[in-house]
């Protein structure tokens, strides 16, 4: 089993529900989540962020909704926790107004 640790970025994250994919687990694959920082990329708005899993058994869990993001600032919502991923398994983000989020995704896949 190789453990392979990588970083997945998305700018200009979409305004609405149900987000944009973030990242999907590949087939054949467990990933775990390490970090992921959802910045406020706004001129001088507050924004808020939604940060969604999709699971492939079908129980789809919200893991952030509607955290605050002050102008010019980031949240890092793991804290220190860890987030299992399994092959299919979707991330998706979005923010309360379009393209004025970027999400960046640390995570180690093991296959």
């Amino acid at each position: 089993m190789a453990n392979t640790f990588k970083v997945k970025t998305k700018l200009d994250v979409s305004g609405s529900a149900p987000g944009d994919t973030i990242y999907t687990c590949p087939s054949s694959t467990t990933a775990v989540l390490i970090g992921v920082t959802l910045a406020n990329t706004a001129a001088s708005a507050s924004i808020t962020a939604t940060v969604s899993l999709t699971n492939n058994d079908g129980d789809n869990v919200t893991l952030l909704k509607n955290a605050p993001v002050p102008s010019g600032s980031a949240l890092e919502m793991m804290s220190g926790n860890k987030i299992v991923m399994e092959a299919s398994d979707i991330l998706k983000a979005y923010a309360s107004a379009a393209s004025s989020m970027d999400c960046t995704l640390s995570l180690m896949e093991i296959t």
